[in-house]
């Protein structure tokens, strides 16, 4: 269960983050999207989750490698947007949310297209 603290936090760094996600996705990867699916915070507000889906999927390794390599990045704009609020921005780990990619698999599956066995 998470305090009201956390939850504040959290839905402060989505907004944030999809704004910064959708500008740098426009002069790095133009045609991507680029979104921000949950971000989870410890209580004690010192590391965040952000779990992050890319659509197409056909870069999506080579995009999420990229947020990688610029978290540092990121860590600034929410220091930047958070910091009258919270005196220390939290480390960040990025995850990669595959939940579309399983949705559209079902999806496919449940009207017979793809490579189902069962059918």
């Amino acid at each position: 269960m998470d305090s009201n603290r956390q939850q504040k936090v959290s839905k402060l760094f989505q907004e944030e983050l999809a704004e910064a996600f959708r500008k740098w996705a426009v002069k790095e990867f133009p045609g991507n999207l680029i979104s921000v699916t949950e971000v989870k915070v410890t209580p004690d507000l010192s590391v965040s989750k952000i779990y992050v889906s890319i659509f197409p999927s056909t870069q999506k390794d080579e995009i999420f490698k990229e947020i990688k390599v610029n978290t540092p990045l990121f860590r600034g704009i929410l220091s930047k947007s958070a910091s009258k609020q919270m005196r220390i921005t939290p480390e960040l780990i990025f995850i990669l949310d595959n939940s579309l990619d399983e949705m559209d698999k079902i999806d496919k599956a449940l009207r017979g297209e793809g490579n189902n066995p069962i059918l």
